[in-house]
Protein backbone atom coordinates (compact mmCIF):
# COMPACT_ATOMS: atom_id res chain seq x y z
CA UNK A 1 0.00 0.00 0.00
CA UNK A 2 1.24 3.49 -0.86
CA UNK A 3 1.67 6.27 1.73
CA UNK A 4 -1.33 8.56 2.05
CA UNK A 5 -2.98 11.37 4.00
CA UNK A 6 -6.72 11.02 4.44
CA UNK A 7 -8.81 13.97 5.59
CA UNK A 8 -12.55 14.40 5.27
CA UNK A 9 -14.45 16.72 7.65
CA UNK A 10 -17.90 16.63 6.00
CA UNK A 11 -20.84 15.82 8.27
CA UNK A 12 -23.24 13.48 6.47
CA UNK A 13 -26.94 13.35 7.40
CA UNK A 14 -28.38 10.37 5.57
CA UNK A 15 -31.94 9.14 5.24
CA UNK A 16 -35.60 10.10 5.21
CA UNK A 17 -36.57 13.43 6.72
CA UNK A 18 -33.04 14.69 7.33
CA UNK A 19 -34.00 18.05 5.86
CA UNK A 20 -35.47 18.82 9.28
CA UNK A 21 -31.89 19.18 10.56
CA UNK A 22 -31.09 22.06 8.20
CA UNK A 23 -31.98 24.86 10.62
CA UNK A 24 -29.53 23.52 13.19
CA UNK A 25 -26.74 23.12 10.62
CA UNK A 26 -26.69 26.62 9.09
CA UNK A 27 -25.51 29.47 11.36
CA UNK A 28 -28.65 31.19 12.65
CA UNK A 29 -27.57 34.78 12.02
CA UNK A 30 -26.00 34.16 8.61
CA UNK A 31 -26.67 35.64 5.19
CA UNK A 32 -27.31 32.53 3.10
CA UNK A 33 -27.18 32.16 -0.67
CA UNK A 34 -29.04 29.11 -1.99
CA UNK A 35 -27.61 27.94 -5.31
CA UNK A 36 -29.42 25.64 -7.69
CA UNK A 37 -29.67 24.62 -11.33
CA UNK A 38 -32.32 24.74 -14.00
CA UNK A 39 -35.39 24.88 -11.79
CA UNK A 40 -36.31 21.27 -11.08
CA UNK A 41 -35.93 21.98 -7.35
CA UNK A 42 -38.65 24.61 -7.75
CA UNK A 43 -41.02 22.26 -9.57
CA UNK A 44 -40.59 19.36 -7.16
CA UNK A 45 -40.90 21.54 -4.06
CA UNK A 46 -37.43 20.90 -2.67
CA UNK A 47 -36.45 24.57 -2.81
CA UNK A 48 -39.56 25.54 -0.83
CA UNK A 49 -38.72 22.88 1.77
CA UNK A 50 -35.21 24.29 2.10
CA UNK A 51 -36.49 27.84 2.50
CA UNK A 52 -39.06 26.73 5.08
CA UNK A 53 -36.35 25.16 7.20
CA UNK A 54 -34.04 28.17 6.89
CA UNK A 55 -36.90 30.51 7.86
CA UNK A 56 -37.02 28.94 11.32
CA UNK A 57 -34.21 31.32 12.37
CA UNK A 58 -33.67 35.02 11.58
CA UNK A 59 -31.43 34.59 8.56
CA UNK A 60 -31.34 36.57 5.38
CA UNK A 61 -31.83 34.12 2.51
CA UNK A 62 -30.97 34.87 -1.11
CA UNK A 63 -31.21 32.68 -4.22
CA UNK A 64 -29.10 32.13 -7.30
CA UNK A 65 -30.48 29.74 -9.92
CA UNK A 66 -29.46 28.74 -13.41
CA UNK A 67 -26.18 26.93 -12.74
CA UNK A 68 -25.75 24.74 -15.79
CA UNK A 69 -24.72 21.13 -16.13
CA UNK A 70 -20.93 21.51 -16.45
CA UNK A 71 -21.19 24.91 -14.73
CA UNK A 72 -19.95 27.86 -16.74
CA UNK A 73 -17.36 30.25 -15.37
CA UNK A 74 -19.35 33.25 -16.60
CA UNK A 75 -22.50 32.13 -14.77
CA UNK A 76 -20.60 31.47 -11.57
CA UNK A 77 -19.01 34.91 -11.68
CA UNK A 78 -22.50 36.44 -11.58
CA UNK A 79 -23.04 34.57 -8.32
CA UNK A 80 -19.66 35.76 -7.05
CA UNK A 81 -20.75 39.37 -7.68
CA UNK A 82 -23.97 38.75 -5.72
CA UNK A 83 -22.07 37.18 -2.82
CA UNK A 84 -19.73 40.17 -2.61
CA UNK A 85 -22.51 42.75 -2.91
CA UNK A 86 -24.73 41.12 -0.26
CA UNK A 87 -21.88 40.03 2.04
CA UNK A 88 -23.07 36.43 1.93
CA UNK A 89 -21.34 34.31 4.57
CA UNK A 90 -22.85 30.86 3.94
CA UNK A 91 -23.58 29.00 0.70
CA UNK A 92 -26.11 26.19 0.36
CA UNK A 93 -25.97 24.12 -2.83
CA UNK A 94 -29.27 22.40 -3.60
CA UNK A 95 -28.89 20.02 -6.51
CA UNK A 96 -26.47 17.61 -8.11
CA UNK A 97 -22.79 17.60 -8.88
CA UNK A 98 -22.72 20.61 -11.17
CA UNK A 99 -24.45 22.84 -8.63
CA UNK A 100 -22.12 21.63 -5.89
CA UNK A 101 -19.02 22.03 -8.07
CA UNK A 102 -20.06 25.51 -9.11
CA UNK A 103 -20.78 26.50 -5.53
CA UNK A 104 -17.29 25.42 -4.50
CA UNK A 105 -15.85 27.78 -7.08
CA UNK A 106 -18.11 30.59 -5.84
CA UNK A 107 -16.97 29.88 -2.29
CA UNK A 108 -13.34 30.35 -3.31
CA UNK A 109 -13.62 33.17 -5.83
CA UNK A 110 -15.80 35.45 -3.70
CA UNK A 111 -13.18 35.86 -0.96
CA UNK A 112 -9.89 35.21 -2.80
CA UNK A 113 -8.80 38.85 -2.89
CA UNK A 114 -5.46 37.93 -4.44
CA UNK A 115 -7.37 36.64 -7.50
CA UNK A 116 -9.88 39.49 -7.75
CA UNK A 117 -10.31 40.52 -11.36
CA UNK A 118 -8.52 37.40 -12.55
CA UNK A 119 -10.64 34.66 -11.01
CA UNK A 120 -10.04 32.44 -14.03
CA UNK A 121 -6.59 31.74 -12.58
CA UNK A 122 -8.27 29.70 -9.86
CA UNK A 123 -8.83 27.16 -12.63
CA UNK A 124 -5.17 26.93 -13.59
CA UNK A 125 -3.88 24.65 -10.82
CA UNK A 126 -5.14 21.35 -12.19
CA UNK A 127 -5.47 18.74 -9.45
CA UNK A 128 -3.33 20.73 -7.02
CA UNK A 129 -5.03 22.82 -4.30
CA UNK A 130 -5.47 26.46 -5.23
CA UNK A 131 -3.29 28.71 -3.02
CA UNK A 132 -5.96 30.47 -0.97
CA UNK A 133 -6.27 30.89 2.79
CA UNK A 134 -10.01 30.47 3.14
CA UNK A 135 -13.40 30.08 1.43
CA UNK A 136 -16.99 30.84 2.31
CA UNK A 137 -18.39 27.86 4.24
CA UNK A 138 -20.96 25.79 2.38
CA UNK A 139 -23.35 22.91 2.79
CA UNK A 140 -25.29 20.77 0.32
CA UNK A 141 -28.71 19.22 -0.13
CA UNK A 142 -28.21 16.46 -2.67
CA UNK A 143 -30.88 15.84 -5.29
CA UNK A 144 -28.86 13.77 -7.79
CA UNK A 145 -26.52 10.93 -6.77
CA UNK A 146 -23.52 10.74 -9.07
CA UNK A 147 -20.44 12.83 -8.49
CA UNK A 148 -19.62 12.53 -4.80
CA UNK A 149 -19.07 16.29 -4.73
CA UNK A 150 -21.09 16.41 -1.50
CA UNK A 151 -18.18 14.84 0.40
CA UNK A 152 -15.01 15.97 -1.36
CA UNK A 153 -12.95 19.08 -1.99
CA UNK A 154 -12.99 19.29 -5.76
CA UNK A 155 -15.09 20.40 -8.68
CA UNK A 156 -15.05 20.97 -12.42
CA UNK A 157 -15.87 24.29 -14.10
CA UNK A 158 -16.34 24.97 -17.81
CA UNK A 159 -14.63 27.94 -19.43
CA UNK A 160 -15.13 28.15 -23.17
CA UNK A 161 -14.44 24.66 -24.50
CA UNK A 162 -12.34 23.73 -21.47
CA UNK A 163 -13.49 21.68 -18.49
CA UNK A 164 -11.14 22.64 -15.69
CA UNK A 165 -10.70 21.16 -12.20
CA UNK A 166 -10.55 23.22 -9.03
CA UNK A 167 -9.50 21.83 -5.65
CA UNK A 168 -9.14 23.21 -2.14
CA UNK A 169 -9.46 21.69 1.34
CA UNK A 170 -11.42 24.84 2.24
CA UNK A 171 -14.41 23.73 0.13
CA UNK A 172 -15.21 20.45 1.79
CA UNK A 173 -18.92 20.93 2.55
CA UNK A 174 -19.54 21.50 6.25
CA UNK A 175 -22.48 19.14 5.92
CA UNK A 176 -24.43 17.29 3.27
CA UNK A 177 -28.02 16.11 3.52
CA UNK A 178 -28.57 12.86 1.62
CA UNK A 179 -32.24 11.93 1.63
CA UNK A 180 -32.83 9.33 -1.12
CA UNK A 181 -36.47 10.42 -1.38
CA UNK A 182 -35.31 13.80 -2.72
CA UNK A 183 -34.05 11.99 -5.83
CA UNK A 184 -37.29 10.18 -6.73
CA UNK A 185 -38.39 12.69 -9.39
CA UNK A 186 -35.19 12.51 -11.44
CA UNK A 187 -35.62 11.50 -15.11
CA UNK A 188 -34.48 7.90 -15.74
CA UNK A 189 -31.56 9.03 -17.90
CA UNK A 190 -30.15 11.11 -15.05
CA UNK A 191 -30.41 8.17 -12.67
CA UNK A 192 -28.70 5.92 -15.22
CA UNK A 193 -25.99 8.54 -15.68
CA UNK A 194 -25.50 8.61 -11.93
CA UNK A 195 -25.05 4.84 -11.76
CA UNK A 196 -22.47 4.90 -14.56
CA UNK A 197 -20.65 7.94 -13.20
CA UNK A 198 -20.35 6.28 -9.79
CA UNK A 199 -19.22 2.99 -11.33
CA UNK A 200 -16.43 4.63 -13.29
CA UNK A 201 -15.34 6.81 -10.37
CA UNK A 202 -14.60 3.52 -8.65
CA UNK A 203 -12.77 1.82 -11.51
CA UNK A 204 -10.56 4.87 -12.06
CA UNK A 205 -9.19 4.21 -8.57
CA UNK A 206 -9.34 0.41 -8.74
CA UNK A 207 -8.33 -0.88 -12.17
CA UNK A 208 -4.75 0.36 -12.17
CA UNK A 209 -2.06 -1.96 -10.78
CA UNK A 210 -1.83 -3.91 -7.50
CA UNK A 211 -0.22 -2.43 -4.38
CA UNK A 212 -1.71 -4.89 -1.85
CA UNK A 213 -4.33 -2.40 -0.65
CA UNK A 214 -6.82 -5.04 0.38
CA UNK A 215 -9.33 -2.84 2.19
CA UNK A 216 -9.48 -0.38 -0.71
CA UNK A 217 -9.87 -3.18 -3.25
CA UNK A 218 -12.59 -5.00 -1.34
CA UNK A 219 -14.46 -1.76 -0.68
CA UNK A 220 -14.26 -0.82 -4.36
CA UNK A 221 -15.51 -4.24 -5.36
CA UNK A 222 -18.36 -3.96 -2.90
CA UNK A 223 -19.47 -0.67 -4.44
CA UNK A 224 -19.24 -2.09 -7.96
CA UNK A 225 -21.20 -5.22 -7.09
CA UNK A 226 -23.85 -3.13 -5.34
CA UNK A 227 -24.25 -0.92 -8.41
CA UNK A 228 -24.66 -3.99 -10.61
CA UNK A 229 -27.29 -5.35 -8.23
CA UNK A 230 -29.37 -2.19 -7.86
CA UNK A 231 -28.60 -0.20 -11.02
CA UNK A 232 -31.45 -1.32 -13.25
CA UNK A 233 -33.84 -1.57 -10.29
CA UNK A 234 -33.35 2.04 -9.26
CA UNK A 235 -33.70 3.27 -12.86
CA UNK A 236 -36.89 1.28 -13.45
CA UNK A 237 -38.41 1.71 -9.96
CA UNK A 238 -37.43 5.19 -8.74
CA UNK A 239 -39.41 4.96 -5.48
CA UNK A 240 -37.77 1.73 -4.35
CA UNK A 241 -36.22 3.31 -1.28
CA UNK A 242 -33.65 0.63 -0.51
CA UNK A 243 -32.29 0.53 -4.07
CA UNK A 244 -32.10 4.31 -4.29
CA UNK A 245 -30.55 4.61 -0.82
CA UNK A 246 -27.79 2.22 -1.87
CA UNK A 247 -27.12 4.24 -5.02
CA UNK A 248 -26.95 7.50 -3.07
CA UNK A 249 -24.45 6.13 -0.58
CA UNK A 250 -22.37 4.37 -3.25
CA UNK A 251 -22.09 7.66 -5.16
CA UNK A 252 -20.82 9.45 -2.05
CA UNK A 253 -18.37 6.74 -1.03
CA UNK A 254 -17.00 6.36 -4.55
CA UNK A 255 -15.31 9.75 -4.50
CA UNK A 256 -14.80 10.95 -0.94
CA UNK A 257 -11.15 9.91 -0.85
CA UNK A 258 -11.55 6.64 1.03
CA UNK A 259 -11.07 4.04 -1.71
CA UNK A 260 -8.44 6.19 -3.43
CA UNK A 261 -6.17 6.45 -0.40
CA UNK A 262 -2.96 4.48 -0.69
CA UNK A 263 -3.55 3.28 -4.25
CA UNK A 264 -2.52 4.48 -7.72
CA UNK A 265 -5.29 6.30 -9.57
CA UNK A 266 -5.97 6.58 -13.28
CA UNK A 267 -8.49 9.28 -14.39
CA UNK A 268 -7.49 9.11 -18.06
CA UNK A 269 -11.02 7.94 -18.87
CA UNK A 270 -12.31 11.15 -17.31
CA UNK A 271 -9.76 13.34 -19.08
CA UNK A 272 -10.78 11.98 -22.49
CA UNK A 273 -14.44 12.11 -21.53
CA UNK A 274 -14.20 15.74 -20.45
CA UNK A 275 -13.00 16.71 -23.93
CA UNK A 276 -15.94 14.85 -25.49
CA UNK A 277 -18.39 16.73 -23.28
CA UNK A 278 -16.75 20.09 -23.98
CA UNK A 279 -16.61 19.56 -27.75
CA UNK A 280 -19.84 17.67 -28.43
CA UNK A 281 -22.10 18.31 -25.43
CA UNK A 282 -22.46 14.63 -24.52
CA UNK A 283 -23.50 13.89 -20.93
CA UNK A 284 -20.42 13.31 -18.78
CA UNK A 285 -21.36 9.79 -17.69
CA UNK A 286 -22.17 8.77 -21.24
CA UNK A 287 -18.70 9.77 -22.42
CA UNK A 288 -17.23 7.59 -19.67
CA UNK A 289 -19.34 4.63 -20.79
CA UNK A 290 -17.89 5.00 -24.29
CA UNK A 291 -14.25 5.37 -23.27
CA UNK A 292 -14.03 2.75 -20.51
CA UNK A 293 -14.41 -0.50 -22.51
CA UNK A 294 -12.12 0.83 -25.24
CA UNK A 295 -9.54 1.90 -22.66
CA UNK A 296 -9.46 -1.57 -21.16
CA UNK A 297 -9.19 -3.28 -24.53
CA UNK A 298 -6.27 -1.12 -25.62
CA UNK A 299 -4.46 -1.09 -22.25
CA UNK A 300 -5.26 -4.63 -21.17
CA UNK A 301 -1.60 -5.54 -20.65
CA UNK A 302 -0.89 -2.53 -18.39
CA UNK A 303 -4.04 -3.27 -16.35
CA UNK A 304 -3.97 -7.05 -16.67
CA UNK A 305 -3.69 -8.00 -13.00
CA UNK A 306 -6.48 -5.70 -11.86
CA UNK A 307 -8.71 -6.57 -14.83
CA UNK A 308 -8.39 -10.25 -13.92
CA UNK A 309 -9.20 -9.40 -10.30
CA UNK A 310 -12.20 -7.37 -11.47
CA UNK A 311 -13.35 -10.25 -13.69
CA UNK A 312 -13.25 -12.68 -10.79
CA UNK A 313 -14.45 -10.59 -7.86
CA UNK A 314 -17.10 -8.45 -9.55
CA UNK A 315 -18.34 -10.74 -12.34
CA UNK A 316 -17.36 -14.19 -10.98
CA UNK A 317 -15.34 -15.20 -14.05
CA UNK A 318 -12.87 -17.83 -12.85
CA UNK A 319 -12.56 -20.19 -15.83
CA UNK A 320 -10.96 -19.85 -19.24
CA UNK A 321 -7.73 -18.19 -20.29
CA UNK A 322 -6.68 -14.81 -18.94
CA UNK A 323 -7.66 -13.12 -22.20
CA UNK A 324 -11.03 -14.84 -22.19
CA UNK A 325 -11.76 -13.72 -18.64
CA UNK A 326 -10.77 -10.12 -19.40
CA UNK A 327 -12.86 -10.11 -22.59
CA UNK A 328 -15.82 -11.52 -20.67
CA UNK A 329 -15.53 -8.85 -17.96
CA UNK A 330 -15.36 -6.03 -20.51
CA UNK A 331 -18.35 -7.44 -22.39
CA UNK A 332 -20.30 -7.79 -19.12
CA UNK A 333 -19.51 -4.19 -18.23
CA UNK A 334 -20.87 -3.00 -21.58
CA UNK A 335 -23.93 -5.20 -21.11
CA UNK A 336 -24.52 -3.56 -17.72
CA UNK A 337 -24.32 -0.07 -19.21
CA UNK A 338 -26.69 -1.10 -22.03
CA UNK A 339 -29.18 -2.45 -19.46
CA UNK A 340 -29.39 1.08 -18.09
CA UNK A 341 -30.03 2.54 -21.55
CA UNK A 342 -26.48 3.92 -21.88
CA UNK A 343 -24.67 3.51 -25.21
CA UNK A 344 -21.01 2.59 -25.49
CA UNK A 345 -19.82 3.57 -28.97
CA UNK A 346 -18.69 6.90 -30.41
CA UNK A 347 -20.88 6.35 -33.46
CA UNK A 348 -23.91 6.20 -31.15
CA UNK A 349 -23.19 9.87 -30.46
CA UNK A 350 -22.42 10.85 -34.05
CA UNK A 351 -18.65 11.06 -33.57
CA UNK A 352 -16.49 9.87 -36.48
CA UNK A 353 -12.73 9.85 -37.13
CA UNK A 354 -12.73 13.60 -37.71
CA UNK A 355 -14.28 13.98 -34.27
CA UNK A 356 -11.56 11.77 -32.82
CA UNK A 357 -8.92 14.14 -34.17
CA UNK A 358 -10.68 17.07 -32.50
CA UNK A 359 -10.63 15.23 -29.18
CA UNK A 360 -6.94 14.34 -29.50
CA UNK A 361 -6.03 17.93 -30.37
CA UNK A 362 -7.94 19.15 -27.31
CA UNK A 363 -6.04 16.68 -25.11
CA UNK A 364 -2.76 18.01 -26.52
CA UNK A 365 -3.88 21.59 -25.97
CA UNK A 366 -4.58 20.87 -22.31
CA UNK A 367 -1.31 19.03 -21.72
CA UNK A 368 -2.95 15.62 -21.39
CA UNK A 369 -0.06 13.92 -23.15
CA UNK A 370 1.27 11.54 -20.48
CA UNK A 371 -1.77 9.99 -18.80
CA UNK A 372 -2.50 8.29 -16.35
CA UNK A 373 -1.07 6.36 -13.37
CA UNK A 374 1.77 5.08 -15.56
CA UNK A 375 2.21 8.12 -17.80
CA UNK A 376 2.12 6.07 -20.99
CA UNK A 377 -1.15 7.28 -22.52
CA UNK A 378 0.24 9.61 -25.16
CA UNK A 379 -1.95 11.39 -27.72
CA UNK A 380 -1.32 8.47 -30.06
CA UNK A 381 -2.56 5.99 -27.45
CA UNK A 382 -5.60 8.19 -26.81
CA UNK A 383 -6.28 8.13 -30.55
CA UNK A 384 -6.05 4.33 -30.55
CA UNK A 385 -8.46 4.13 -27.62
CA UNK A 386 -10.96 6.40 -29.34
CA UNK A 387 -10.74 4.42 -32.58
CA UNK A 388 -11.43 1.27 -30.58
CA UNK A 389 -14.62 2.99 -29.38
CA UNK A 390 -16.01 3.77 -32.85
Amino acid sequence: MLNFNFYNPTNILFGKGQMSELDSLVPKDSIVLITYGGGSVIKNGILDSVKTELAKSPRKVLEFGGIEPNPKFETLMKAVALVRAEKVDFLLAVGGGSVMDGTKFIALAAVADEFKGQEEKLLSYGFNPVPVATAIPMGTVVTLPATGSEMNSGGVVTRGEDKLPVFSPHVFPKFSILDPELTYTLPPVQVANGVVDTFIHVVEQYITYPVDARFQDRTSEGILRTLVEIGKTTVDNPTDYEARANLVWCATMALNGLIGSGVPQDWSIHMIGHEMTALFGIDHAQTLAVVTPAMWRVRREQKKEKLLQYAERVWNFTEGSEDERIDAAIAKTEEFFHSLGIKTRLTDHGIDEAGIERIVKALEKHGMVALPETGDVTPEVSRKILKAAL
